[in-house]
């Protein structure tokens, strides 16, 4: 039985994008992704399950091609997973409610807090902003 709760009305809706990147492991050009430069204040949120996974506060310029963040929400929101695709070990990021793939997390983050990058597809994510009061 699979662990991953996946609403398939949700995955039927998905960009062809969507599901190549979120559902087959596929990754956007660097570069291209919608919240490579966002700023905003809020929380970035699990396209397929709505769970909350990044804080616009833990985001940072690593000049990698793709939105990086020093930390998840909660160490729960993710599962990391041994990737040793393309002929290289790496950790790759899964949302630990659905299953689907986001990126990839490196130990090289200099400089923050966590010394993490993890190198997230815009396209694995939905941005909120944050409630102004």
């Amino acid at each position: 039985m699979d662990k991953f709760v996946r609403d398939p009305a949700v995955v039927a809706k998905l960009s062809p994008k969507q599901y190549r990147v979120t559902q087959q492991s596929g990754t956007e050009m660097p570069g291209t992704g919608a919240y490579l430069h966002n700023k905003e204040p809020g929380i970035y949120v699990d396209v397929v399950s709505g769970e909350p996974l990044f804080a616009s506060a833990d985001k940072y310029e690593s000049g990698c091609g793709w939105p990086s963040f020093y930390e998840s929400v909660r160490p729960d929101a993710v599962e990391l997973l041994e990737d040793n695709s393309l002929g290289m070990g790496r950790t790759e990021v899964r949302c630990a409610r659905c299953g689907g793939h986001l990126g990839h997390v490196f130990p090289d983050g200099l400089g923050t807090p966590t010394g993490d990058r993890y190198c997230m597809n815009s396209l694995s994510l939905k941005f909120t902003p944050e409630q102004s009061s």
